[in-house]
């Protein structure tokens, strides 16, 4: 994956008015105009991001926004919480250890919805469903939602990662260790599924899984203020609508941002498996409490796992200052 990315884009338009604070105070604006700093990653579930990137979409919300890519989410979220960017684009389960350590963070938004998951393996390794994992070496990147993908098929076959050996890699390894046998399959993000068919051959072999939906959320650590929240999530609202208008227009924004990391077959594939559109809702809350009993079982995590100790790390006030209605979750 690329190294880090940083675009500024400077912005004239002077957000009018201070919104009630639900994050950190807000700073006197510099030169007219409020910063923000947000840490993002090539994965398809912040393609708002780089839509409202390519096209200048923070212009109108009187912001400066510094956007950082990181190799993943994980990687945004330790952005996020070592203090380097203000407001981070991280999948659910990060955030739901964030919070079982006890971190300060906030999310205030889940910008989108993905569930078409596969395990990938060899044809010569034998395994035709999920029960045949038992027993069996599987490579993952943990700590990502990946892992937790990859809980749910092991699940849905009554087995546990105590069935299996889990073999901790990097996203982009998954694909080396299946061709060199060192594990017996895999679960990566979507964009390393074409470069394994390709890398494997006639030996590839997948099966799908769509009983886990992975949601993109947008967090907040205590430097975010709701002001530059809020006028962020404005500007994520246009590039959806770019998105539903103009699918092809905005998959070729996504392509640009990303300068060479994703390639096209893989964005024209999978954009349009996404479900976008910025929300906090009742049923995020519950993925989130689900989430939070296994990884406190999985991973040996503090902190409490209940429900309304989630809520707490719910701030709704910017979402509801852009969209009333997205934000339904009490």
């Amino acid at each position: 994956m690329p190294r880090p990315r940083t675009v500024a884009a400077l912005l004239s338009v002077v957000l009018a008015g201070a919104l009630a604070s639900g994050c950190a105070a807000d700073p006197e604006p510099s030169g007219g105009r409020d910063t923000v700093s947000l840490a993002t990653s090539d994965h398809l579930g912040g393609a708002p991001v780089h839509v409202a990137q390519e096209r200048g979409l923070w212009a109108g919300e009187g912001i400066d926004a510094a956007v950082t890519t990181q190799p993943t989410g994980r990687d945004a979220l330790n952005a996020v919480l070592g203090g380097q960017a203000q407001l981070g684009v991280v999948g659910d389960l990060p955030a739901v250890t964030a919070a079982l350590g006890g971190r300060e963070l906030r999310v205030v938004a889940d910008l989108s919805r993905f569930s078409d998951w596969r395990l990938l393996t060899r044809t010569d390794h034998g395994i035709t469903g999920f029960a045949a994992l038992k027993g069996r070496k599987v490579g993952v990147p943990q700590g990502t939602n990946v892992e937790y993908a990859l809980s749910r098929m092991l699940a849905s076959a009554g087995l546990t990662a105590a069935d299996v050996t889990i073999v901790n890699l990097a996203p982009n390894q998954v694909t080396s260790a299946l061709a060199r046998g060192d594990v017996d399959a895999g679960v990566t993000f979507p964009s390393f599924y074409d470069s394994t068919r390709t890398t494997l051959g006639d030996r590839y072999a997948e099966l799908p899984f769509t009983g886990y939906t992975a949601r993109t959320l947008l967090v907040a650590g205590p430097e975010a203020t709701e002001r530059t929240t809020a006028a962020v999530l404005r500007a994520l609202r246009k590039a959806e609508g770019r998105l539903a208008a103009d699918p092809a227009g905005a998959r070729k924004d996504v392509l640009a941002q990303s300068k060479g990391a994703l390639q096209a077959g893989y964005v024209d594939a999978f954009q349009p498996r996404y479900a976008y559109g910025a929300t906090l809702s009742p049923e995020l809350l519950a993925q989130l409490t689900e989430e939070a009993a296994w990884a406190k079982t999985a991973q040996k995590l503090p902190g409490s796992a209940d429900r309304a100790t989630l809520l707490r790390h719910l701030d709704p006030a910017p979402l509801k200052a852009v969209d009333p209605a997205a934000v339904t979750v009490r």
